[in-house]
């Protein structure tokens, strides 16, 4: 039987699912006595660390924490579980952590986008039993802005570079802790929770060791879902954002199904758009919280899912939070939500204003469950101007000339579907969802959407260039080639594809087949023993 802390925020069904699909029992910590008597307890937190901590104390779980840690028993902290041992966190001043080990929690402070997100190796430090299987030159999923700065060297179990060397786990007897998720790695991270769990196995090095460590381009599988005529889930693609063929919706396959695919041909993230309108109220949209709760029994990846995420007022007059719908979609599988059509309204609301409300629906996302959790779906398109100083917007210089022989072109931003353009531009919004505390931005372009021409280079270069959070090329991909276009001529961290996967045109393995050797992308899957 695993203990099982859940304090309440974030994506903890995954590591859930991960434990019980390895054959163990999960029991979920209700008070201070199902600590003290666990025979090995997982601490997963996702989120912000003066949030956890806030909680931990309201829990009275503090103290049965710390007599279980001093006792030397089995336990696994997972991100802000690493996290919590330390003294303090820069990201919340004044708030103590555990305190069971000397040090701190600090930002990144690097030329690199922050949060530090995606698939990345670990430097070997001493021998683990979590090691035992594995090769020593896997990757794993990362997803955080801070890290620890241990003071004693000797608990370094691993650590990982992103513009310098940070501590990516630590071990001290029974005591293990990773920044990185073993239940959205793969199966590299099974087998990481597998060892945990069998507190038997051996302390053993890995045989390859690796001096240091690159994270990895992400190739993200994108699942646009909706409600066709007969009122059944499937998958659709949009050509320019029409997903209608012949007066019906296009069906390329069941969600989850689609989904397992993309997991077992190596997606490194896979991304649900819930494109149905949300006509009803979305916590009532069972069907789309069912998608998230099955795939998270089979698919150990990151999930993203986007639609809907707003405020609400059913047909019964009762108020709900975009953080209330957030967290319905964490509580169900999601790791990250994904707003798009209300971040344009959230942006305009701020430019009129010139000052943030701190009530947005990005605002509130984000300071309870991180900024990396909260990803800006943008779906602009291009319009052509011959004078850059003829609109208040951000132009661009463009190589591909418009119609009438134009040079410039800015991006305007669209809602409902494209069906709507706005007074904002995207590289406008992308700088302001940043501020306003988005950690990711997934960049769509309604001018390239089913063509298989490419991605626009140039949009994705100009608000790559003018942000400092990772950027998701969305958009035009046709062929192998094109991934490798996106990211040797922008420094987009993540390409993102859909139809020519559903149509089995070009799979996963093909794109990452290809850019081996050009461009850094963690490998297919290993086979463990």
């Amino acid at each position: 039987m695993i203990s099982f802390l859940d304090y309440g925020a974030g994506n903890v069904r995954s590591v859930i699912n991960a434990i019980e699909c390895l054959g163990e029992q999960v029991k979920i910590v209700q008070n201070k006595e199902d600590i003290l008597s666990a025979e090995k307890l997982v601490f997963p937190g996702v989120g912000n660390f003066g949030s956890m901590m806030q909680i931990l104390h309201e829990k009275q779980f503090i103290d049965p924490l710390l007599s279980y840690l001093k006792a030397n028993r089995p336990f696994l902290g997972i991100c802000l579980g690493l996290q919590a041992l330390f003294e303090y966190s820069e990201e919340a001043t004044g708030i103590s952590g555990l305190g069971f080990f000397k040090g701190s929690v600090k930002r990144f402070s690097v030329d690199l986008s922050v949060p530090h997100i995606g698939w990345n190796g670990l430097k070997i430090k001493q021998p683990s039993r979590i090691f035992t299987g594995l090769h020593g030159d896997e990757k794993f999923y990362f997803v955080h802005s801070y890290h620890v700065a241990p003071d004693d060297a000797e608990i370094f179990l691993t650590t990982t570079d992103y513009g310098y060397e940070f501590v990516s786990s630590i071990q001290r007897g029974n005591i293990i802790a990773t920044q990185f998720h073993p239940e959205k790695s793969g199966k590299a991270g099974l087998r990481i929770l597998q060892n945990f769990l069998n507190i038997n196995t051996s302390q053993i090095w890995p045989a390859h060791s690796l001096t240091e460590t690159h994270l990895s381009k992400r190739i993200i599988a994108c699942l646009d879902v909706r409600s066709n005529d007969q009122g059944d889930l499937v998958v659709t693609k949009g050509d320019q954002y029409n997903v209608r063929e012949q007066g019906e919706v296009r069906n390329l396959g069941k969600p989850v199904e689609l989904a397992k695919r993309y997991y077992e041909e190596g997606a490194d993230e896979i991304t649900f758009l819930n494109i149905t309108g949300f006509r009803d109220f979305p916590l009532e949209d069972m069907p789309m919280l069912d998608v998230l709760k099955q795939t998270s029994k089979h698919v150990f990846v990151p999930l993203t899912i986007g639609g809907g995420i707003r405020d609400y007022i059913d047909k019964n007059g009762k108020k709900y939070s975009a953080l209330e719908v957030a967290a319905e979609y964490f509580r169900s599988g999601a790791d990250k939500v994904s707003i798009g059509s209300d971040a344009v309204l959230i942006v305009e609301e701020y430019l009129k204003t010139k000052k943030a409300t701190g009530n947005s629906a990005i605002e509130t996302i984000s300071k309870v469950y991180g900024n990396q959790a909260v990803v800006i779906s943008i779906d602009p398109r291009r319009v052509y101007v011959h004078d850059p100083t003829a609109v208040p917007y951000q132009v661009i210089s463009t190589k591909i000339a418009g119609p009438n022989g134009e040079n410039y072109c800015w991006y305007e931003c669209t809602i409902k579907g494209g069906r709507e353009g706005r007074p904002v531009d995207a590289i406008t919004l992308s700088q302001l969802c940043e501020r306003l505390g988005a950690g990711e931005i997934l960049l769509n372009c309604i001018d390239r959407d089913g063509t298989n021409l490419g991605f626009d280079l140039e949009l994705i270069q100009a608000v790559k260039s003018a942000v400092s959070i990772p950027v998701i090329a969305s958009s035009g991909a046709g062929c192998t080639e094109h991934f490798y276009d996106v990211f040797s001529q922008t420094k987009a961290e993540s390409a993102l594809a859909a139809g020519i996967f559903h149509r089995k045109e070009v799979s996963i393995g093909d794109v990452k087949i290809y850019l081996n050797g050009k461009v850094e992308v963690r490998p297919l899957t290993h086979s463990f023993s």
